[in-house]
């Protein structure tokens, strides 16, 4: 599968963009353990011409990150190329458009997923956007607006006409958020389009192995893209690539390995920050993550959720390995929603 002139190899792996997940430190991880494809977290167009220092710094890359993407989103087509032309001077490998975010934050602004509803004006954005960067430009979309509006195939058509080099497709509409499952069967129908020739990444439920060679068989698709399933599990690349070379599944780790990924991942977030305390918070929404289905653990998740110094985390981590550290995480059986 290529990129532009990005050669991403057979299947590639992407890392899906997520607010306040995808930074440096999850990035980092997530490449460790076998993601091919990273994106910064998305970035709003508005804030980015106004120079907001804080929306500028999502869009610091490292070297780690490559091939990577800067991901921008907004509603006016102006913004947007301005935007387009701020995150090429941060030179990532390609740009991609955020057409897919069902938050009610950046739908309300008329962003995201809402831009569904006026197809024919994402494809004057998309067509706006290529002609004004040098480098290649995807998007990132979902089914449609909602079960009676589907219009996905329509909307594949467009971006293809609009010149992107890619599309990714969550497998669900703006009105299920993330409830309910991914209908891969239908991201196949965009990728068995014959009309269709871009490459087409799948995202959506992708779990662990078993369930991404699922997914794979239903859609054809070129490229697999996690995002919720890899949060508390960076290594879920790994386990995908061994899968799909060997037909086996790796073992699940001990809670000991999982409490080494954890102090790894935690002392990238701090040093990536301006204090301790910010890369704790950075981690609150992974550490509950990185131990699902442990017996009698809500006492252990409530101090890990609750604690303020390293020292505590440390104290908290030290016990969880002390209790539980021979047993085996199982993540084949935990909910994404």
């Amino acid at each position: 599968m290529k990129i532009g002139n990005i050669d991403l190899g057979e299947m590639p792996l992407f890392l899906s963009p997520m607010e306040d997940v995808t930074y440096k430190s999850f990035r980092y991880m997530c490449k460790k353990y076998g993601a091919d494809v990273m994106y910064t977290e998305f970035v709003s167009s508005e804030a980015l011409i106004r120079d907001i220092q804080k929306t500028k710094q999502k869009m610091t890359l490292f070297d780690f990150d490559r091939p990577v993407a800067i991901q921008i989103y907004g509603h006016d087509i102006h913004s947007m190329v301005e935007a387009a032309k701020l995150a090429e001077e941060s030179q990532p490998d390609f740009i991609d458009i955020n057409f897919g975010c069902p938050m009610k934050k950046i739908v309300k602004k008329g962003a995201g997923a809402c831009m569904l509803q006026t197809p024919e004006l994402m494809q004057e954005m998309t067509a706006a956007i290529v002609k004004a960067v040098k480098l290649p430009v995807t998007a990132k979309t979902r089914l449609g607006w909602d079960e009676n509006n589907k219009i996905i195939v329509e909307v594949a058509e467009r971006m293809q006409d609009a010149g992107v080099s890619a599309l990714a497709i969550h497998g669900r509409t703006r009105s299920q958020l993330y409830t309910g499952e991914a209908d891969w069967a239908m991201i196949g129908e965009v990728k068995n389009c014959q009309r269709i020739h871009i490459p087409i990444i799948g995202n959506g439920d992708i779990n662990g192995p078993e369930k991404a060679k699922s997914s794979l068989e239903k859609s054809g698709v070129n490229g697999l893209m996690i995002g919720r399933g890899a949060i508390g599990r960076p290594w879920i690349f790994n386990e995908i690539k061994h899968y799909f070379k060997t037909g086996e599944l790796l073992p699940p780790p001990l809670v000991s390995e999982v409490v080494g990924h954890v102090r790894e991942h935690l002392a990238l977030s701090v040093e990536s920050r301006d204090n301790a305390l910010s890369g704790i918070l950075m981690m609150r929404r992974h550490f509950a993550r990185y131990f699902p289905t442990l017996p009698n653990f809500r006492e252990h998740r409530i101090r890990l959720l609750q604690a303020g110094t390293l020292e505590a985390v440390q104290e908290s981590l030290n016990l969880i390995e002390e209790l539980y550290g021979d047993v085996r995480v199982d993540y084949e059986n935990v909910s994404l929603k």
